[in-house]
């Protein structure tokens, strides 16, 4: 049998029908990134255990374009308006804030597993402890999580 041909990552097309699909269902769409990975470009204080989760919502951000290398979109922390930049290689996870209902994004091949497992629900709890005075954001939801299923 021949050898396969190489194709491209499909990461950023999960996370684009993702995305859609949580928008669809009036949901807010959230992402958990690995803030270690090169070129990461997110504010340092967000950044809790080498990991942050972000709203992508676009009621809350500005500019978004999720494109096959990275996801970029203007942001407010603290008041300030910031651009940040996330590769998909370095996204772990997305889901809706409400429910927890989203896909824990399978690694690239040759890519670094050195991800521990992380709840997306715990992580979005953990970003919502530290971001207490910001109005744009509910409370994280009761129930519903991402697990990883082999």
């Amino acid at each position: 049998m021949a050898d396969a041909p190489r194709m491209s990552s499909n990461r950023p097309y999960l996370l684009r029908a993702l995305y859609e699909w949580i928008n669809d269902n009036d949901l807010t769409p959230y992402i958990l990134v690995d803030a270690r990975q090169p070129d990461v470009q997110v504010p340092a204080s967000a950044v809790k255990d080498g990991k942050v989760v972000l709203n992508i919502a676009m009621r809350a951000v500005e500019a978004l374009d999720l494109g096959n290398d990275g996801l970029s979109f203007k942001a407010r922390f603290g008041g300030v308006s910031q651009f940040l930049y996330v590769p998909v290689a370095a996204v772990i996870a997305i889901y809706a804030h409400e429910t927890g209902q989203g896909m824990m994004l399978p690694p690239d091949e040759g890519a670094s597993e050195d991800v521990d497992a992380v709840s997306a629900e715990q992580a979005a709890a953990d970003a919502e402890a530290e971001e207490a005075g910001d109005d744009r954001t509910p409370p994280p939801p009761k129930g519903g999580h991402l697990r990883i299923v082999k």
